[in-house]
């Protein structure tokens, strides 16, 4: 339950960019509509190598579709996933920004646990947790497995993810750029790609906009 005291969430505007490698499908959706993730995925599908693909390009069309969808429902900073020249989905990264006005930012130590809590799901083994320099500040990294219960509450399902809490200097946002997968096989493929996009990240403080009445 929000307290009527709860403070206000930071009114901090930034551009974020990555210089993706090939793969990275940029699905961030101005909107937020069915009819938008259309126009982008028909975009794509179109630029993709018919000969390398292993599955239908409407199943690759129809998946795209569906994740930008699902990718951009609480309405991230960014969206991308990563796609094999195969035309298959192999993972989703987000990017988002925290922050209240007047709290301060967590510091790298305290931001550990806030980074392992997951609303669905529950980290399983022992995390691997890296101290990073990145261009977009200071960072925490952590990797680790989640362990999520299936439909009806039969098994168990498996994802990994990489989580990356970055602390620019010139904001008071917390910025987390999330990465997660579920093919245990590429594992060692992914967290590299994840490494290398975020490595390129570039956050960029804007100016906020002029009050309303007020003149340019």
């Amino acid at each position: 339950m929000t307290a009527p005291d709860d403070p206000a969430p930071l009114d901090e505007t930034f551009e974020c960019t990555f210089e993706f490698q090939p793969g990275w499908i940029d699905l961030t959706l101005r909107e937020g509509t069915k009819a938008e993730a259309k126009a982008l995925a028909t975009e794509v599908v179109n630029r993709l190598n018919p000969l390398g693909l292993e599955i239908e390009k409407s199943a690759v069309f129809d998946d795209m579709v569906e994740r930008a969808v699902d990718l951009n429902d609480d309405v991230p900073t960014l969206a991308a996933a990563y796609y094999s020249e195969a035309g298959e989905a192999l993972a989703n990264l987000m990017v988002d920004s925290y922050g209240d006005e007047g709290v301060p930012r967590p510091g790298a130590d305290e931001v550990i646990p806030l980074l392992l809590e997951w609303g669905n799901a529950q980290v399983t083994g022992t995390p691997e947790i890296t101290h990073l320099e990145l261009a977009a500040g200071p960072a925490v990294r952590i990797q680790a497995v989640l362990q999520a219960k299936r439909m009806l509450g039969f098994g168990r399902k498996l994802t990994e993810f990489i989580k990356y809490a970055v602390f620019p200097p010139d904001m008071q946002s917390l910025i987390v750029v999330t990465v997660t997968w579920e093919k245990i096989a590429v594992t060692e493929q992914i967290a590299e790609l994840a490494d290398e996009a975020v490595r390129t990240m570039r956050i960029t403080p804007l100016p906020t906009s002029p009050t309303e009445g007020s003149t340019a």
